[in-house]
């Protein structure tokens, strides 16, 4: 008994010598004030890894820039990520009326306009469309509902991607939708402009995105192969045979947004609008996508969704305040729920309202002050200097939502690294503070996300890649 408790506290000892925790008391109960961690352990790694006891069913989802990618892993400049960033933050915004309406708990999906810059869309999975089923890597987003991808004989163009380009005819399960099918009239409200039809009768659909991509084809069903036990019939989904602009070298995307043909709403069915992800921790790291109730654990947390009529088929959640290195940072939530808050897989940096954001900045430079501070960097305008340091001490950052549910942000989500002269603070302030906030994909990394659409809620856990 005496080894294993000697060898008990040995691994304590080791524990604290990787991570040092510096802990105060809120509410009778232990909460962080600081985290500790190596300079070295931000440096982005030119190979892929799993993370430690990582064995998910679901689809793996790797950052499509980074070595875990089957594109080879070439990477964006930091310039490029920050500046199409702002572009997906700016059509956002856009969206969604300065005039908001008081949010109310979730209840129906109403129709969604979309095109969100699809070049934002950093995070892929692979999955298998058509039988015999052909597998495509295609990018995922919250923020859209349309699932297209791109199909031959390519009538008009189609971009360079990784696989060879689906065709439908050598597919025994394709079907095209009729122009004057219920499924047909729904597309309008995923795409933002009307269907059409073509000389047969058939369903045709385009849709433009902020950045310049556009895709157009035919609207039809097919078998999608999600993994060995998740195989949906009849997906609706767009066939595209005039493709252009910044796709990258995927086939298409998945649209996880809230609307009607959103493969959340198609499947409702099969996995009661439920589904979950973990993003990885680095570029060079893998998480997962899955759908279906079995993605809720234990250790996950929920707080509701809400509602924005102007804005249908984002995912509305409360945040009502935020601390830093254990204490709040005094911000009303009166603050945050008007215009409100979206959580968004495809943003990058968490956006704040001003107010919000200035708080935060000041809470965290006051616990940063042993540290020189660096350059502004684009929109980051609070960075340091970590040239030569091994450790460095960092005030904890929680987002705090309704219902009681904190969400600690990890090194990675607090942290944007340009280089080790310049990290920066991975938060910035809206411009207008009549703009809605959005939790950008930055902060969650790491973090098991679960959407449980139809319980109108939405969960966070912890560790959830591990």
């Amino acid at each position: 008994m005496a080894l294993y408790s000697c060898l008990f506290f040995a691994f304590l000892l080791f524990t604290c010598s990787l991570l040092v925790c510096d802990c105060l008391k809120v509410d009778g109960k232990e909460s962080r004030s600081f985290d500790s961690f190596k300079v070295g352990s931000l440096a982005p790694s030119t190979t892929c890894y799993s993370p430690k006891g990582f064995n998910h069913s679901g689809l793996r989802v790797v950052h499509r820039h980074g070595p875990c990618s089957p594109f080879g892993g070439g990477r964006a400049s930091h310039r490029q990520i920050l500046h199409e960033d702002q572009a997906r933050v700016n059509l956002i915004h856009s969206r969604i009326s300065k005039s908001t309406q008081k949010l109310q708990p979730q209840s129906t999906s109403l129709p969604a306009n979309l095109g969100i810059p699809f070049s934002t869309s950093n995070y892929i999975v692979t999955v298998g469309f058509g039988t015999p089923k052909k597998d495509m890597t295609v990018a995922f987003d919250t923020g859209s509902d349309l699932t297209f991808i791109q199909c031959k004989p390519c009538a008009v163009k189609c971009y360079n991607q990784k696989e060879p380009i689906f065709d439908p005819s050598q597919s025994t399960s394709f079907v095209n939708i009729s122009c004057y099918s219920v499924e047909c009239t729904l597309l309008s409200t995923a795409t933002g402009n009307p269907s059409s039809c073509d000389y047969s009768s058939t369903c045709e659909y385009s849709i433009g995105y902020a950045d310049g991509s556009t895709s157009a084809g035919i609207f039809g069903k097919e078998t999608l192969t999600l993994t060995s036990t998740d195989v949906i019939q009849n997906f609706q989904f767009g066939c595209g045979q005039d493709n252009d602009g910044l796709f990258g070298e995927t086939a298409g995307l998945l649209g996880l947004g809230r609307g009607p043909i959103s493969i959340v709403s198609q499947t409702v069915g099969d996995y009661c609008q439920v589904f979950s992800y973990c993003l990885p921790s680095s570029s060079s790291s893998e998480g997962y996508l899955t759908f279906g109730t079995e993605a809720i654990s234990p250790g996950v947390n929920f707080t509701s969704l809400v509602t924005n009529p102007n804005a249908p088929s984002f995912y509305f959640l409360e945040l009502i305040g935020i601390s830093v290195g254990g204490s709040d940072i005094g911000i009303p939530p009166s603050t945050f729920s008007s215009p409100g808050t979206i959580i968004d897989s495809g943003t990058v940096i968490t956006r704040l309202q001003p107010d919000a954001y200035s708080a935060l900045k000041s809470a965290f430079q006051k616990g940063m002050s042993n540290y020189t501070m660096a350059p502004a960097y684009e929109l980051f305008d609070t960075c340091y200097n970590f040239t030569g340091l091994d450790t460095v001490s960092v005030p904890t950052i929680k987002l705090r939502f309704s219902g009681g549910v904190d969400v600690d942000m990890t090194i990675y989500g607090i942290f944007f690294v340009v280089s080790q002269s310049q990290v920066c603070l991975a938060f910035a302030g809206n411009k207008n503070p009549e703009s809605i906030s959005i939790i950008g994909n930055r902060q969650q990394r790491t973090v098991a996300v679960v959407y449980d659409v139809a319980g109108g809620r939405i969960g966070f856990g912890a560790n959830g890649c591990n």
